[in-house]
């Protein structure tokens, strides 16, 4: 028996070794380079290897970076509520209210068939000064003059932001609406149950772990979004990952740039257990 077990346990390794390799020079190799990154200084042009913590006693110090950091968690976390508001509905829809649904899934998945930065610059062209919608509201005698809150601010990277992941926020849910038993939804009914009560006791506690995916999946990436804030956002709509780039861009301070890289993922992890946390405990009382 041991000898099976052991020939057993010798093949998983076998057949996972690829992945774990291919892992492990992707994505651990690189982030153990950042946080080697992030001990050392750099003079410019050359990087001094000694250790120091120089690069988190200034990021932590530096109020820019804090204010940074905050506006793009709660940059982030006014993208991951608007997208899974916005998203339980039409997922909901697609799920119980139609027959086609081949049909509204590709629907859903239309905005990838074009390149990221057109959708931006699209939206970019919408809210601008002259864009669309102001045109549209000057020709229907709404305002007399164009609206300049519409760009270049956080409004508006919420906006682009929200738009660009929608779908993503869309397919966790309607996969956990669709692995509902039919059955309990009926066996509510029957007890008295009506639309409403049968959706916050039956249907909403079942569809919690893919509200949780999706907020998982809209929240970690968008924090780290410098596009679409450089694009739309201004000065008003900047977030952590633009001052990223530019350590690592022009002004050539990667040590720095790699100590600001960690400390929003921590930061991110952090926020992302609690909210598993949160929505974990709400699921139940719920239930």
């Amino acid at each position: 028996m041991a000898t099976i077990l052991k020939s057993e346990a010798g093949k998983g390794i076998a057949l996972s070794a690829p992945a774990s390799l291919y892992v492990g020079l992707l994505v651990a190799a690189p982030l153990g380079i950042l946080v080697a990154y992030s001990f050392w200084t750099q003079t410019y042009v050359e990087i001094d290897r000694t250790f120091t913590w120089a690069n988190y006693s200034e990021a932590v110090n530096d109020p820019l970076v804090r204010h940074l950091l905050i506006r793009s968690i709660a940059i982030a976390g006014a993208v991951t509520f608007a997208t899974v508001a916005l998203a339980y509905p039409i997922a909901y829809f697609i799920a119980f209210r139609t027959q086609k649904k081949a049909l509204w899934l590709l629907l859903i998945t239309i905005p990838f068939w074009s390149s990221y930065l057109l959708r931006v610059f699209s939206w970019k062209l919408i809210l601008g000064f002259n864009g669309v919608m102001n045109s549209a509201l000057i020709s229907i005698g709404v305002i007399q003059e164009p609206l300049t809150f519409l760009l270049y601010n956080e409004f508006a990277v919420v906006l682009t932001l929200a738009h660009a992941w929608a779908p993503f926020a869309i397919l966790p849910i309607y996969v956990s609406l669709q692995k509902i038993d039919r059955s309990l939804l009926e066996a509510a009914t029957d007890l008295g149950c009506n639309r409403l009560e049968r959706f916050i006791r039956v249907t909403l506690p079942l569809t919690v772990p893919g509200i949780i995916a999706s907020c998982l999946i809209i929240f970690i990436p968008t924090v780290g979004d410098y596009v679409t804030p450089a694009l739309v956002g201004g000065s008003q709509g900047k977030m952590v990952a633009n001052l990223i780039q530019v350590q690592f861009g022009a002004a050539n301070n990667w040590p720095l740039g790699a100590t600001l890289s960690l400390m929003a993922m921590v930061s991110v992890g952090i926020v992302a257990i609690l909210f598993v946390l949160l929505a974990t405990g709400l699921g139940r009382r719920i239930r």
